[in-house]
């Protein structure tokens, strides 16, 4: 029998058995304690992970709303059912935020006029590095889909028209389009309010009439329109003041643009497939 042999081996087992013993210890002197509470919150997370909340994926909010670092409330795409169940958990009172949705603002697509033709990567904050952008008006929607890509949830999709389409019943208000979009026509706007202005230029109105058939040109007739003070011209582009806007569609009806849309519109035939805006509360008075 080879002595060398068993005892190499035993001396391998006792320090085996050493290193065990001191990394039980310090995995028990250095442990971590987690909070329950934090995997009771992951459970009631849609774990998306989409860092709407503003953490490192749903287990990083799931530890700061447990800590008291992040709002009960700060789970966008869980809306009002999880913030109650993450109130309920916590044993704090839960005030859900009002839902949001993403909206387009911009009308133009294929309507815009390009002012160069663009042979580069298909992506929207690559073409906005080349002059601002492919097309005349630098606001407006570039169409290579950036958003769609970007959207976790499948909600966006391109349209015929060159333009994002938004499913609203998909759609969780997270802002991943709003953050990833390089000339700012995504935009959060309450769930509950379907009027939207779907333009974002700046240009004074003689430009925008050049670059695009769909534009805001600030002819302030539905600023003049509007009985509820709720819609001004800021900066040469029409503005709407959700708070108080009553969607009596007076807007959407004097707009010569066509630039005032109500975002859950109808494609109709007659309109050659083109989204029509439609009057929400014609009804409504002061």
């Amino acid at each position: 029998m080879d002595y060398a042999i068993i005892g190499a081996l035993l001396e391998l087992g006792f320090f085996g058995l050493l290193f065990g013993i001191g990394l039980a210890l310090a995995a028990k002197k250095f442990a971590v304690e987690v909070d329950p509470r934090v995997e009771m919150v992951m459970e009631v997370l849609p774990n998306a992970n989409c860092g709407a909340c503003g953490y490192p994926g749903c287990s990083g909010f799931a530890k700061a709303v447990v800590a008291g670092e992040a709002p009960v409330s700060g789970c966008i795409p869980g809306g009002s059912e999880v913030t109650e169940k993450i109130g309920k958990i916590l044993g704090v009172s839960a005030e859900a935020k009002e839902p949001l949705v993403a909206v387009v603002k911009c009308n133009g697509g294929v309507r815009a006029k390009d002012k160069f033709l663009y042979d580069g990567i298909a992506d929207c904050r690559a073409a906005y590095l080349v002059g601002d952008g492919l097309k005349m008006c630098s606001y407006g929607c570039l169409g290579f889909g950036t958003c769609v890509d970007a959207c976790p949830f499948d909600s966006l999709s391109m349209g015929p028209d060159g333009l994002p389409v938004n499913d609203f019943e998909k759609c969780t208000g997270c802002g991943i389009c709003v953050d990833v979009c390089p000339t700012g026509v995504m935009q959060l706007v309450p769930k509950n309010k379907p009027i939207y202005v779907a333009c974002n230029s700046k240009d004074k109105g003689a430009f925008v009439r050049k670059a695009c058939q769909s534009g805001c040109i600030a002819c302030m007739l539905c600023e003049k329109h509007c009985d509820f003070d709720a819609i001004h011209i800021k900066e040469n582009l029409a503005s709407i003041d959700f708070d108080k806007c009553k969607l009596c569609g007076v807007c959407i009806e004097v707009c010569p643009t066509d630039t005032i849309l109500n975002k859950f519109k109808k494609v109709l035939a007659e309109n050659n497939g083109i989204p029509a805006a439609v009057a929400i509360n014609p009804s409504a008075t002061k």
